[in-house]
């Protein structure tokens, strides 16, 4: 059976912080606070356990999503015309 919990008198700075934690995390005040809760009754760093989350479901940082195109893809793909090519041929064809 799940079991709420409520604090009170939380300080506003606090709770804009925590806000705009959950906002960078892509969660709801509420989800925030439940990883929160679970890393600490884990005993895991939470960076950790938020990292590991999202591995397992599939999710990936900007910076890992160019790191692996980067190694995919070391030079520049050249085999078409570049859109900024394609726009100026039509730009100067009027």
């Amino acid at each position: 059976m799940a079991v709420n919990f409520s604090i009170k008198g939380v300080p506003e700075a606090t709770a804009a912080r925590l806000r705009e934690r959950a906002e960078r995390n892509h969660r709801s005040l509420q989800g925030e606070l439940m990883a929160i809760i679970e890393s600490a009754a884990l005993g895991q760093d939470l960076v950790e356990r938020s990292t590991e989350t999202s591995a397992a479901r599939g999710l990936r940082t900007i910076e890992e999503i160019a790191a692996e195109h980067r190694l995919r893809f070391p030079h520049p793909i050249r085999r078409e015309p570049l859109a900024v090519d394609i726009l100026r041929a039509d730009r100067d064809a009027r």
